[in-house]
């Protein structure tokens, strides 16, 4: 099993990792240590102190409060959008591609969904303005909740490691 280092990780999770080594990572078994790097590698990317559990997106995590041992749903800015098992989307700034003019910005001429059937909703989050998701649902559709995770069963069956503590 090929061992890589933090450095490579980094890179990585940075997107500058050469191609060939980005091949062979997703090619090989993964090595045990590696989700441990991955959450490294994304903690010196964040300006915060709060221990990342679990990515959900480029810039959405599960984290530990450092102060309360809480976990909550934080942006890569540090915005605080919820607790970890509620929806965070319901929580963002929701901008709603509803009409042809919208979609024009999105899609050439003539390219576009048909918005009587199909919207598109873009989730940012209310303090860095980053975009956090998009979703494209018939225009009556409920927000989705994308998952749960099971962190529980990850941490301890998947990865065989101690599940970071958690006040609810």
């Amino acid at each position: 099993m090929t061992q890589y280092t933090q450095e490579q990780i980094g890179k990585l999770v940075d997107g500058k990792l050469d191609w060939d080594t980005t091949m062979r990572m997703l090619a090989m078994p993964k090595d045990a240590e590696r989700f441990q790097q991955y959450l490294a590698a994304l903690q010196q990317k964040v300006d915060w102190d709060d221990l990342i559990i679990l990515p959900l997106g480029p810039q959405l995590y599960i984290a530990q409060c450092a102060k309360t041992k809480k976990w909550q749903i934080k942006c890569g800015c540090g915005h605080v959008l919820c607790d970890w098992k509620e929806n965070w989307k319901l929580h963002a700034h929701i901008y709603v591609r509803e009409d042809e003019q919208a979609m024009k910005e999105v899609y050439p001429a003539l390219m576009a969904p048909d918005t009587q059937w199909q919207v598109y909703r873009e989730y940012y989050c209310p303090q860095c303005a980053a975009m956090l998701d998009v979703e494209a649902p018939t225009p009556w559709y409920p927000v989705i909740h994308d998952f749960e995770p099971d962190i529980d069963t990850f941490y301890k069956e998947w990865l065989r490691i101690p599940l970071p503590e958690r006040v609810d």
